[in-house]
């Protein structure tokens, strides 16, 4: 019987390497005068500490949720990451557009759920 934290372990390390990862990807914006190929190396470095984190959080999420239902949760999780980061990191608007539209993704997630 699986217990509770089998359920809560792999949402927690999804939002964790989901945090790595938006670094990763989006943080070198910042700092635009940097070289790309030490942008590279450097968001490398940081992905490496998602994937620790992401591929056990799947791996423990598999005893509980389908895999359709795994990559849900990290949708879910990346855009709620990305918008809190676009807005307290990258300084910019989140529009009602760009809103309504993540409010659509979170709907479709819970159709997932609910089959």
């Amino acid at each position: 019987m699986p217990t509770t934290l089998a359920y809560i372990s792999p949402v927690v390390m999804l939002m964790l390497s989901n945090v790595f990862m938006t670094f990763a990807w989006y943080g070198h914006l910042k700092f635009k005068s940097v070289p790309l190929i030490a942008v590279i190396l450097i968001s490398w470095s940081i992905a490496l500490f998602e994937y620790m984190l992401a591929v056990p959080a799947n791996r423990i999420g598999s005893e509980v949720y389908t895999t359709a239902q795994l990559k849900t949760i990290q949708e879910v999780i990346t855009l709620t990451v990305f918008a809190g980061f676009s807005v307290l990191y990258l300084k910019e608007n989140l529009t009602l557009t760009t809103l309504a539209g993540f409010g659509l993704i979170a709907l479709g997630a819970a159709l997932v759920f609910r089959g």
